[in-house]
């Protein structure tokens, strides 16, 4: 079988699992982020060579389930929304600096907690506007990536001459990042008109949230990889790699969309 074949297959399979789980039911989505949050922490566990990769995979369970059952109160999400959301910020910055630097063993626990659980956590709760869930929400943004990330490519690929972040991805380019960033909008433009679901306004300056902070995600990911020499997350995926690789954008950006949505909308 082709590598092509492959690739395809195992992306259809993923997406299919993906969409059904958020259409289904609110439980469905809530089981498979965990699920999909719980290897993506054990994939990373890997990267970063921390051990006790179970004992943060029942913590980051447990931390939704707690708030599933309203055990947490929305009150004290907004904390821990700051403290993902500046480390998030951190790391951004860090993309700048051009040494790698070695983590010790309590700095991996902080960025496992923060990088991870966190904002898995949010990417979990983020359809839900309150107290109803939103599945629309969900598919959009993904919808959104997936716009950002196919343009990127096709114009990078095509027109691409500049380079974005050479030394931790040599493919990526300012043409395709632009790219990218445009498609996102007209995307994000055409959801918000013909969908019933927020307005065009909001749709707009979700999908560049969505545009920059997803490729700021995937730069990160990128990053941790090349301090640990490894190609791929994981092997989960045949063609694609590790399920971390797969959701980086997504999940990295999940706790400043959650911050419009909830809190600045």
């Amino acid at each position: 079988m082709s590598n092509f074949l492959v690739r395809a297959i195992s992306g259809l399979v993923y997406a299919a699992l993906f969409i059904f789980a958020i259409v289904f039911s609110p439980e469905t989505y809530i089981a498979l982020i965990a699920i999909f949050g719980s290897i993506s922490l054990w994939e990373f566990t890997r990267i970063i060579d921390t051990k006790g990769s179970w004992v943060f995979i029942g913590v980051f369970i447990t931390t939704i389930l707690l708030n599933y059952y309203d055990v947490l109160s929305f009150e004290k999400v907004i904390y821990l929304l700051v403290v993902c959301s500046l480390h998030s910020v951190y790391l951004i910055i860090d993309l700048y600096s051009k040494n790698f630097v070695g983590y010790r063993q309590i700095t991996k626990f902080f960025i496992i907690i923060n990088y991870i659980i966190l904002a898995f956590f949010f990417l979990a709760f983020l359809p839900f506007i309150d107290g109803e869930y939103q599945p629309k929400l969900i598919i959009y943004v993904i919808l959104i990536i997936w716009a950002n990330d196919s343009f990127a490519y096709i114009i990078g690929k095509n027109f691409g001459k500049r380079k974005l972040f050479e030394r931790i991805s040599p493919k990526k380019t300012i043409e395709g990042f632009i790219g990218g960033l445009l498609f996102s909008i007209i995307t994000g433009l055409v959801i918000g008109i013909y969908s019933n679901f927020l307005s065009v306004t909001n749709w707009i300056i979700i999908a560049i949230i969505t545009s920059i902070l997803g490729t700021y995600g995937d730069l990160i990911e990128s990053k941790f990889k090349r301090q640990a020499n490894v190609k791929d997350s994981g092997t989960i995926m045949p063609g694609h790699g590790g399920l971390l690789d797969r959701l980086d954008s997504l999940f990295f950006l999940a706790p400043f969309v959650y911050l419009y949505v909830h809190y600045l909308m």
